[in-house]
């Protein structure tokens, strides 16, 4: 196991409504059983000693509590743990709120990071997506963080979803490159079972396979050409900026998750929080299986000593390149990561 400082995650369930392409643990928000939530994770924490140097607040919607009980969660977690002074802390938010007296709040409790859930700069495809808010709203959301004196803002961005084009797709990129945003995290639309989306799967009108593919291609030139390096699978920083939390999850640093449907590699175990709080094993964690599969989700690959496989005809079709002592999958690669994997572990 890697033995940097280990991360610390909450998972706050809590939705104003449930997105149709969603398929995370959220329930309807309701202010009395955030409450006792809240102070549910902080009787969790009590059963946990560690010292952590990112912290992260995952959901569902965290940005839909009350800030003090944000504010609550953090002492707690700086009452029970060691969290470094120079920790990454990072919160999800839904522009649909208005944010600005939260990310003050945010700022004086020590958040220093902001996940903002973007999807598309395009008005249309977000409402196509179940959200309510518009582009003019996730621009108020970076500008008022940008004040509060949050620096380190993250945009997510959907590929392939209902009304979205690979020319509407510049749109959203030049979008991102013109708000001074320092990371963004780019996901291919899934039709996950138990979602909206997924019961309407035959009647969605969606890109076609190669048509997304384009789409996922062109946001790696033309983030890179911005300025965002490319360093995982889904993930593009300016340099400096990856999401150190993140990150511990493909290197197989330990993490902590506390929260329903909140998931641990702790102690070399892994386990989880069900829908009723109890604790579930999941097994032993850091196998080498693991360590290929999670280590080729990043641009840095894996050292070639941990492949047994023949991958050379990968390499010759561009699906996998060679960095020295290491391989790593290629753009091209990362479309068929899965399948790539597979025929490597």
């Amino acid at each position: 196991m890697n033995n940097e400082q280990a991360g610390l995650y909450f998972h706050i369930p809590f939705c104003k409504s449930k997105c149709p392409y969603c398929d995370f643990y959220s329930v309807r928000y309701d202010e009395a059983l955030a409450e006792q939530y809240v102070q549910q994770i902080c009787n969790t924490m009590k059963q946990y000693q560690g010292s952590f140097d990112t912290v992260y607040f995952g959901g569902g919607t965290p940005s839909i509590l009350e800030p003090a009980l944000i504010g609550r969660i953090l002492s707690c977690a700086k009452e029970q743990f060691d969290i470094d002074d120079r920790s990454e802390i990072t919160i999800e938010c839904n522009p649909s709120k208005d944010l600005s007296e939260d990310f003050k709040r945010y700022a004086s409790y020590g958040i220093n990071r902001i996940s903002l859930g973007m999807q598309s700069a395009v008005d249309k495809e977000r409402f196509a997506l179940g959200r309510s808010a518009g582009r003019a709203e996730v621009e108020r959301a970076i500008v008022c963080a940008k004040k509060a004196g949050i620096e380190n803002i993250s945009l997510d961005l959907m590929l392939g979803t209902p009304k979205q084009t690979v020319e509407s797709l510049d749109c959203s990129i030049d979008f991102i490159k013109n708000t001074g945003v320092k990371h963004v995290s780019a996901y291919m639309l899934k039709l996950e079972q138990g979602t909206k989306f997924y019961e309407m799967r035959n009647r969605l009108e969606l890109p076609d396979d190669d048509t997304v593919s384009e789409m996922y291609l062109k946001t790696v030139s033309a983030l890179d050409a911005s300025g965002f390096k490319q360093y995982e699978i889904s993930n593009f920083s300016v340099p400096g900026f990856e999401s150190r939390h993140n990150t511990k999850y493909w290197t197989l640093v330990e993490y902590l998750g506390i929260g329903k449907s909140a998931h641990s590699l702790w102690n070399g175990r892994r386990f989880y929080y069900d829908s009723e709080w109890n604790k579930i094993d999941d097994g032993k964690g850091g196998a080498q299986t693991e360590r290929i599969m999670l280590g080729l989700r990043l641009n840095k690959g894996v050292e070639k000593s941990l492949i047994s496989a023949d991958y050379s005809k990968l390499v010759g079709m561009g699906y996998i390149e060679e960095k020295g002592d290491r391989i790593a999958l290629t753009p091209k690669g990362m479309l068929v990561s899965n399948t790539i994997i597979n025929m490597l572990i």
